[in-house]
């Protein structure tokens, strides 16, 4: 079963532009994901997209973001 999201574009002035992905509730209730998990994005081509964690143990990310 597939999951569908927008993709919604912030621009600040003339400057960069933010894109964000939303993870529907259902999605991220079956996935687990936690606030302030790390994930990656992994490019396949450009139809696929895998999403992958980083790190499970949360000491890890800690670790990491206090870097």
């Amino acid at each position: 079963m597939g999951y569908f999201s927008k993709v919604q574009v912030i621009q600040r002035g003339n400057k960069n532009k933010q894109y964000y992905l939303i993870c529907p509730v259902s999605l991220a209730q079956a996935l687990e994901l936690e606030k302030g998990e790390i994930i990656e994005w992994v490019i396949e081509n450009k139809d696929r997209i895998i999403f992958r964690r980083s790190l499970k143990n949360k000491k890890e990310i800690k670790e990491i973001t206090q870097c």
